[in-house]
């Protein structure tokens, strides 16, 4: 069974630093690229980073690029975001995706990010 869980969301201040994590089973972890989404309230799902499946080849929204840090540890099948210097903007539902010949297969429930004061 093919799964994908979030974990590290939360209520943050502007400013500050979260890490979120994706964990991954069921499927060859490793022959997937991986992306990172996010949904704020009332708005569409947008890309915010993603890791080709070897060699760490990153890319990112101009909106994160400097902030935001995509990883993958393929011998653990995670894939991880280091988000720093959040900003009210960054208000959404984070989503974990995997990637296959440009195809979003699959896709975890997603994690509440919150940044307020």
């Amino acid at each position: 069974q093919v799964q994908l869980v979030e974990s590290g969301g939360g209520l943050v201040q502007p400013g500050g630093s979260l890490t979120l994590s994706c964990a991954a089973s069921g499927f060859t972890f490793s022959s997937f690229a991986m992306s990172w989404y996010r949904q704020a309230p009332g708005k569409e799902r947008e890309l915010v980073a993603a890791i080709a499946r070897i060699g760490g080849s990153t890319n990112y929204a101009d909106s994160v690029k400097g902030r935001f840090t995509i990883s993958r540890d393929n011998a653990k099948t995670t894939v991880t975001l280091q988000m720093n210097s959040l900003k009210p903007e960054d208000t959404a539902v984070y989503y974990c995706s995997a990637v296959r010949r440009g195809v979003n297969v699959y896709w975890g429930q997603g994690t509440q990010v919150t940044v307020s004061s």
